[in-house]
């Protein structure tokens, strides 16, 4: 049995960094940042009804780490956490629901369904984030996708989304991110002008020079700002605002603060949040 373990040490030590990784883990110190995306659907959400929100849905939720951070604001709060992909369900439950106390373990609910037929009570606020919607790529399916997140709301309730673009975003390229013990990379694949489909891949390289390549893979279509106002509204929501990210003066960078807006700057790569109300 020693001898086994010392083999089981051995092996693992001439494992590269890239093999240790975990993909999930990775994805959410670079891509997520839940405290300010809460921050913000909290804070909108009461300045569009006056009052606070308490349920939330987040759609294609992945690990449900915006859920976890959720049902950790408020004793009142609950969520539902839906996705397809039961592997990153179960890591989420693994990683970050068994984390919660007791009490917050109660409030949040993860289900393994299909975004369009998953059943869940009408709540105040569904959420789709990380560009995840993209994954309908006609005008009937995400019209569709629109409604479905239009039915699930309260009477008052608020739709958030993301959205990506500006004139690289239609380019093929790669961006390189450095983190303290890994560098993330964000690859704009391929891109069809003609339908509007992207490939993009997440990349992950190592101080040992080990590389976790296609470590998440979308198709998806890019869809531009104008159209998804058009989709919502068509859908069925009443008022469609987009939040634009203002400037740092000192740096020229975003200064992550986002405002209601009808005028963006026409940035070579910029990202923002739009709210559907029902």
């Amino acid at each position: 049995m020693k001898k086994e373990n010392k083999n089981q040490r051995t092996k693992l030590k001439k494992m590269t960094l890239a093999e240790k990784a975990d993909r999930h883990d990775l994805y959410q110190q670079s891509v997520q940042n839940v405290v300010s995306e809460i921050n913000m659907i909290d804070k909108t959400f009461e300045s569009l009804t006056g009052r606070k929100a308490l349920t939330l849905r987040e759609d294609f939720c992945g690990t449900a780490n915006t859920s976890c951070e959720w049902v950790g604001r408020r004793v009142r709060n609950t969520a539902f956490g839906v996705d397809l992909d039961e592997e990153v369900l179960n890591w989420g439950n693994r990683q970050n629901v068994s984390c919660l106390p007791k009490t917050s373990k109660k409030r949040i609910k993860l289900i393994n369904e299909d975004v369009l037929k998953a059943k869940t009570p009408p709540v105040d606020a569904v959420i789709a984030m990380n560009f995840s919607y993209q994954i309908f790529k006609t005008r009937a399916s995400l019209k569709e996708y629109f409604h479905t997140a239009l039915c699930n709301l309260v009477d008052d309730g608020v739709f958030f989304l993301d959205a990506f673009g500006g004139y690289e975003a239609f380019r093929e390229l790669e961006e390189a991110t450095k983190y303290d013990n890994f560098t993330y990379i964000w690859d704009q694949h391929s891109y069809n002008p003609i339908n509007g489909d992207i490939t993009c891949f997440i990349h992950f390289k190592f101080p040992d020079g080990s590389k976790l390549k296609k470590a998440f893979v979308y198709n998806w279509r890019l869809w531009t700002l104008s159209e998804l106002r058009e989709l919502l509204t068509e859908a069925g929501f009443s008022r469609v605002t987009v939040y634009w990210e203002g400037t740092d003066e000192k740096t020229g960078e975003g200064n992550d603060v986002y405002l209601p807006s009808e005028i963006g700057d026409a940035d070579a790569g910029w990202i923002c949040y739009i709210s559907a109300q029902k």
